[in-house]
């Protein structure tokens, strides 16, 4: 049955066919997934824009039975002869089995389990900085399940659509043959 399980992983990420060069953790315990793919890199160092969320795609093989994980970001920053960890809270985006797009918890042993993972990439994480990030996901009683190690680049916003625009009209005058009694001001949110 596990066997079966595996081969639908390999099949899902063949048909994908996005995959992001992910390399093995060294600071964190936990192999590398099946499958990772970063939207928008395939190749590291991964730009990733500020304002917007950094989104992966991971399929992977539960090493045993696991009713419960959580999922754990770490930048590590070199300072010279000091690589400086910081970590990073996801918030809810750390409970990793609701983000499980193809099952539930909880995961069989041998069961290959397709997860997404969102990280919001703040405005204060300063433009044009470079780190390498370990992402790790563990089990309730903290052993490893995966762990995956990508440099990354932190680039500016994107310009373009948000999730709502606000545009101000200002001194809408005669636009529709309406007096100066009319709208001065109108808020538009698209």
């Amino acid at each position: 049955m596990s066997l079966l399980f595996l081969l639908f992983g390999v099949c899902v990420t063949l048909v994908s066919g996005q995959t992001t060069g992910v390399s093995q953790c060294i600071r964190n315990e936990g192999d590398l997934p099946i499958n990772t793919y970063i939207h928008g890199c395939s190749e590291p160092p991964c730009s990733l824009p500020q304002l917007q969320d950094c989104v992966i795609d991971i399929v992977f093989q539960a090493p045993r039975v696991l009713r419960n994980m959580k999922t754990l970001v770490t930048a590590y920053m070199n300072l010279g002869v000091i690589n400086l960890p910081i970590p990073y809270d996801l918030g809810e985006h750390a409970i990793t089995c609701n983000f499980l797009t193809n099952t539930y918890c909880p995961l069989l042993a041998g069961e290959v389990a397709t997860y997404t993972l969102r990280m919001f990439i703040e405005p204060f994480f300063p433009q044009g900085t470079a780190v390498t990030v370990e992402f790790r996901v563990v089990d309730e009683r903290n052993v490893p399940v995966l762990c995956l190690r990508v440099p990354i680049t932190i680039a500016p916003p994107l310009t373009g659509p948000t999730k709502t625009h606000h545009l101000r009209i200002e001194h809408v005058y005669n636009a529709t043959k309406l007096d100066d009694a009319s709208v001065q001001h109108a808020d538009i949110f698209v």
